[in-house]
């Protein structure tokens, strides 16, 4: 299983106020209905069509002000097997710093193919979630 953490942002609230927000799915609707097709989401699932694939995600665990661990769903249709988790670490009441880890199970091929785009895009990811949740007042 390989692993790529994103880098560590900095939200400016407490994890009470961020957590909510990403331990519900359907609270990214506005977010992601315009940039995939087929999205739907119920508040522990969601799937959507990337790139001719299917994907089918669901919340596995939440830990509150922690954690929120995402896995594929049985109906996924994308050929790896993965894990991802948006972790928080409160370091005070104005300073929450957030990272997105995602462990996959990648061959060798895949890995040198996509390996460096999955790490751009998981710090892409993470930078636009911490922009988004600074922006509220």
């Amino acid at each position: 299983m390989e692993k790529y953490e994103s880098k560590q942002q900095q939200i400016h609230h407490p994890a009470s106020l961020i957590f909510p927000i990403i331990s519900r799915m359907d609270l990214l609707t506005p977010a992601m209905q315009d940039k995939v097709e087929e999205w739907e989401a119920t508040p522990d699932s969601c799937s959507f069509k990337a790139k001719g694939f299917k994907v089918s995600l669901r919340i596995a665990e939440k830990v509150e002000n922690r954690h929120v661990k995402i896995v594929a769903d049985d109906s996924n249709g994308v050929p790896v097997d993965f894990t991802f988790w948006i972790q928080l670490h409160e370091v005070d009441a104005h300073d929450t710093r957030i990272r997105m880890v995602l462990h996959a199970e990648l061959n060798m091929m895949m890995k040198m193919m996509i390996g460096g785009k999955i790490q751009k895009g998981l710090d892409q990811a993470v930078e636009g979630l911490a922009k988004a949740l600074n922006s509220f007042s």
